[in-house]
């Protein structure tokens, strides 16, 4: 027996949204959709021949990856870290250092690498990941993020080599993004409420 928006007849996509501080879609799942499509063709084009080691970072960009490994057809691996701010500023950004919480499990040395990341910012974690990496030696290494915004670098000679969108300062839910670790799980990338002061 089915109960609630799906029994009444409501399809999913008009059910309230769980939270009021989930504001308007700023890129629909369609959106996204087609652009990660889009990546998927150049990243293939970039590496015929090859098979790239496609390395996220925890905890957002994994629905990115998982529908970008999807639309990148060409064979390819997939890999894991997990990374942490640490000291004064911690969760506004602000934070003085950075920690690697998981490591690879695969060997990169010689191997075409291609960071996975949900946001670049400042560029202060990518930096970060970038030198820990070619410490490696790897053939290759780049990166392609879903949203960028390069108006807020602190580090310059990143290897971003693809950009899903450049967004606004704003914080985003959905598609991977949290709001309190919560809300990974919407299909489409939401804004985040300013509260007033």
């Amino acid at each position: 027996m089915r109960h609630g928006p799906l029994a009444a007849g409501l399809p999913p996509r008009d059910r309230p949204l769980p939270d009021y501080r989930i504001g308007e879609i700023y890129l629909s799942s369609a959106e996204l959709r087609a652009r990660v499509v889009e990546l998927g063709d150049e990243i293939s084009q970039d590496y015929e021949g090859r098979e790239p080691l496609l390395v996220a970072t925890l905890k957002a960009s994994v629905v990115f990856l998982t529908d970008l490994s999807r639309a990148t057809p060409i064979p390819h691996w997939l890999d894991f870290v997990e990374l942490a701010g640490y000291g004064p500023g911690v969760g506004t950004g602000g934070h003085t250092g950075i920690r690697l919480l998981k490591d690879l499990g695969s060997e990169i040395a010689g191997r075409d690498v291609l960071i996975v990341e949900d946001v670049v910012d400042t560029g202060l974690t990518l930096n970060y990941l970038c030198r820990t990496l070619r410490l490696r030696s790897p053939g290759s290494l780049a990166a392609i993020t879903l949203l960028d915004r390069p108006y807020r670098r602190l580090v310059d000679d990143l290897p971003v080599r693809y950009v899903g969108f450049t967004v606004p300062d704003e914080l985003f839910v959905g598609y991977g993004f949290d709001l309190d670790e919560r809300y990974r799980n919407l299909p489409d990338l939401h804004v985040v409420r300013r509260l007033a002061a």
